[in-house]
């Protein structure tokens, strides 16, 4: 096997694939990057046994076809490290060495054979669909902050994308709040379809899709592939049942507060900042047309500030964790937004009057 290929295509497909690679594996060929030569491509594949990533880029092959493997951080660097504009030399010794000749550099090695390399495959029924690269970036940015850590309940520590006919949402919880998106679909989809992504999945998918223009979503009972222009992804789906996420929204929401977005950020900031460290709450008093939030430390020490807002009814009192409501706030985009409180829960519903498909749900504490 024998290619050659300029530095910066290959630092680019390096990157992106080195993401999904663990950096220590009980296994030592999941160390290493897949390089598949054919028609005049090279290929590179990554996993970690629950994610995949392929990427393509054009190379001259002046001899035939191959495959190999070799540790892909250290290849990473190589080129990394490498001054712009040079060219790589490739070629694969002995089926156990691959060189790399790089103008007055050179480099050698050690490779694992590529028949041991573990790749993805779909298997059973598919379901279909396409949207665009930005609607699922936008989809997941304004989601997947909200995922668990390490939960025990480990569906909450992925991201549940749902299809249903002609839409495609969204949902992340960890159990104290709740972010929902929606995006309608360029053609429907038969059926309900409820997969849940891994967490890691959900970044590395994020981060690829800056600037992409159509994905193909192709779906099975176990594996989730997506087709980008620049790449391949595929990953295992958590094997569970996401919970009802509607029974959490409040069916009467009676209390409508409406304000400035950044004011009200930007008086959680201040204000948090002498709440309790290890709870971080804070108090919202609503009353005629006024916000006003407090907090206090076991320091005895005290922060109050007042913010102007739109609203007519009973005065109110409610508790939350100001780091759950500020990234709620952070995440719309509306210079005004509405938080919307129901009986007897008091719990938070965040959203744009102006835009139904982003909807943000934080619930009280007691302090």
């Amino acid at each position: 096997m024998q290619f050659s290929i300029a530095r910066e295509p290959l630092l680019e497909a390096l990157q992106k694939v080195a993401g999904v690679i663990e950096r220590r594996s009980t296994l030592p060929i999941l160390a290493n990057v897949l390089l598949r030569v054919r028609d005049e491509h090279l290929t590179l594949i990554g996993t970690d046994l629950e994610i995949e990533l392929i990427t393509h880029t054009e190379a001259s092959v002046p001899s035939g076809e191959g495959e190999t493997t070799v540790p892909a951080r250290k290849l990473l660097d190589i080129c990394r490290l490498l001054p712009s504009g040079i060219r790589l030399e490739c070629t694969l010794k002995d089926g156990k060495t691959l060189e790399v000749k790089a103008g007055r550099s050179r480099f050698a090695l050690a490779t694992l054979p590529s028949d041991n390399f573990p790749e993805f495959s779909l298997h059973g029924e598919e379901t279909r669909a396409q949207l665009s690269g930005e609607a699922l970036r936008k989809l997941f940015a304004k989601t997947m902050y909200a995922m668990a850590q390490q939960d025990v309940r480990f569906y909450l520590n992925g991201l549940l994308l749902e299809l249903d006919g002609p839409h495609i949402r969204t949902v992340a919880s960890d159990g104290h709040r709740l972010a929902w998106c929606e995006h309608a679909l360029e053609a429907p989809v038969d059926g309900t379809h409820q997969p849940i992504l891994p967490r890691k999945g959900v970044q590395e998918l994020f981060r690829l899709l800056e600037g992409e223009e159509v994905v193909q979503l192709r779906l099975t009972a176990s594996n989730i592939r997506l087709e980008l222009p620049s790449a391949v992804f595929s990953a295992k789906l958590i094997d569970s049942r996401y919970p009802d996420y509607r029974r959490v929204f409040p069916e009467q929401v009676n209390r409508f507060v409406s304000c400035d977005r950044l004011a009200l950020k930007e008086a959680i900031g201040r204000v948090s900042i002498l709440s309790n460290e290890q709870y971080r709450g804070i108090r919202l008093d609503v009353s005629s047309n006024l916000l006003r939030l407090s907090a206090h430390n076991p320091d005895q020490e005290e922060a109050e500030e007042e913010v102007e807002v739109l609203y007519e009814g009973e005065p109110f009192t409610v508790g939350f964790n100001a780091a759950y409501l500020a990234d709620a706030v952070s995440h719309l985009d509306a210079e005004t937004i509405r938080l919307g409180f129901a009986d007897p829960s008091l719990s938070c519903l965040a959203e744009d009057p102006e835009d139904p498909s982003i909807r943000y749900l934080v619930m009280p504490m007691r302090l």
